[in-house]
């Protein structure tokens, strides 16, 4: 079965980098669109062609549908694939790309207004008999929810029904919080997915978050492809996750996946999903939403089954089968995801803008970086302030665990913006951490202990000398210009400072 031809990628980051590299590897030409901001963006440079969609909000550039199905049709493409955020899961914008005869890489609009919707799918989850957390959902109006809070019993959470990744998601623990918390909940969601509706959930205090990746193809077939534990969190948005779960057994493993695989064939469902779940302390699980689309998280899924999810989207997309039973599926060694952002833990982590003058990435066997900012990006308040993923494979968790812990501290950002390395090196060595002992409010419970943590990933006064010498050599390549490949002699590492012929000085002078 042919493959596309040309495909527009509706994103940006390193979503939109990671999705430009699978096809170019398939063998299909990509096209990045791009608001004002992104200009000079790693995903426009990586793209066969780019076209610019409208100013930096969201609203009026990744958010806007129109004309992202207008730049595809005008450049030929066949398919687009939304990544995830923006228009990943808007049904609307899925009908209209399949009405102009395109293919929308994803879930039908059909399927996506059932599960994508976190107040229908949770309807549809508790039909199938699939335990659900209890919640509200049936009115928008305040005084109804003002109701139902005081019905269930606080804590509750607020949270948004187009929503995902924590946007427009509230926690509130007394009468008098509610009204505020609706309000702001709204506004959040209505600038992050277009859609302002709120819903009412019980809040299940110290769950564990376990997701569970599905595939399905137009068949009739589907699979999952084991669980990923997400209860690395902050601010509701996950920071650290990994498979397997070191919380699960075989048999809890087996029922939920079980459960998610029968949960997406009741409704029609194609392509990929994830089922999200929380597990209480006694090993209840309840279904919590279902994301219609690829998850940030998604790399280590790929490092312990050896299925690369992108690929499979788009053949899937195109009207392949399944190459694969459940049965042919399994975890080989322990995969752990860092999201790299641009933040200060020590200020609330509030993003951290500015320019990243240089990144030097971590290399070695089991070790991957999907980096959506490159030397020289600019990390604006405009969009989620994610720098890369940094992704390892080890053979089991402890390995894992070493295996991140040295890629964090040879992980090297400089520029004007601050980053979670050092708290991601900090959660990494405390003891909960390490035996596996983390619920979704770890950071919020421990956040103190984190900070007083006295090891080398503590921030320091002072930078170490290695900063310094990276931070001289970078200077100095800069300093050389365009001219400088010139005056680099043809063998060897063209960008070795020991290669020059120009009298090179740090600090500058001494040319030729």
């Amino acid at each position: 079965m042919a493959l596309f031809r040309k495909i527009l990628i509706a994103n940006r980051g390193e979503i939109a980098v990671r999705v430009i590299r699978a096809c170019q590897e398939m063998g299909i030409a990509t096209v990045a669109v791009y608001s004002e901001a992104d200009a000079q963006a790693l995903h426009v440079a990586l793209a066969d062609e780019a076209v610019l969609i409208g100013p930096p909000p969201p609203r009026e550039s990744y958010l806007n549908g129109e004309r992202i199905l207008q730049a595809a049709l005008a450049l030929e493409c066949d398919a687009i694939h939304p990544g995830y955020g923006f228009l990943s899961e808007n049904a609307a914008f899925a009908d209209a790309v399949a009405a102009a005869g395109l293919v929308f890489i994803g879930p039908s609009g059909a399927a996506m207004r059932i599960m994508g919707a976190k107040t229908s799918a949770r309807a549809a989850m508790a039909a199938a008999g699939v335990p659900v957390v209890p919640g509200y959902q049936e009115s928008q109006a305040e005084a109804d929810l003002v109701a139902a809070a005081a019905a269930m019993g606080y804590p509750v959470l607020v949270k948004a029904t187009a929503g995902g990744g924590g946007k427009g998601m509230r926690i509130v623990h007394r009468p008098e919080e509610l009204p505020p918390a609706l309000d702001s909940a709204r506004r959040e969601a209505l600038n992050a997915f277009g859609d302002d509706r709120i819903y009412l959930e019980k809040l299940i205090e110290q769950p564990h978050h376990i997701e569970f990746q599905i595939f399905a193809d137009r068949y009739g077939a589907a699979v999952h492809l084991f669980e990923r534990e997400c209860s690395v969190q902050r601010r509701y948005q996950k920071i650290i996750e990994e498979t397997p779960s070191p919380f699960l057994d075989d048999e809890l493993r087996r029922r939920m996946g079980e459960a998610a695989v029968a949960a997406v064939r009741a409704v029609g469902y194609t392509n990929a999903g994830t089922l999200e779940f929380l597990v209480d302390a006694r090993r209840n699980f309840y279904f919590l939403e279902m994301n219609t689309r690829l998850q940030v998280e998604h790399p280590i899924t790929e490092l312990v089954t050896g299925v690369d999810l992108v690929k499979l989207q788009i053949r899937i997309a195109a009207g392949e089968p399944l190459p694969f039973t459940q049965a042919d599926l399994s975890q080989r060694g322990h995969a752990i995801e860092c999201r790299i952002y641009a933040e200060d833990p020590q200020n609330n982590f509030l993003p951290s803008v500015g320019k990243v003058l240089t990144a030097v990435e971590p290399v070695g066997p089991g070790v991957r970086v999907d980096a959506g900012v490159a030397a020289g990006d600019e990390v604006t308040l405009h969009y989620d302030p994610m720098i890369a993923k940094l992704i390892v494979l080890g053979e089991n968790r402890q390995d894992a665990i070493g295996k991140m812990q040295w890629a964090l501290r040879h992980y090297v950002i400089l520029g004007d913006v601050v980053t979670n390395i050092p708290f991601l090196m900090q959660i990494l060595r405390h003891p909960r951490f390490l035996r596996g002992d983390v619920a979704t409010d770890f950071v919020d419970v421990e956040f103190g202990a984190l900070s007083r943590i006295d090891d080398a990933s503590t921030p320091l006064a002072e930078p170490p000398d290695l900063v310094w010498v990276i931070a001289a050599l970078v200077d100095a390549l800069h300093a050389g210009g365009a001219a400088a490949p010139s005056n680099v002699a043809r063998e060897g590492d063209p960008f070795s400072p020991w290669r020059w012929t120009n009298g090179f000085r740090v600090g500058g002078g001494g040319a030729l």
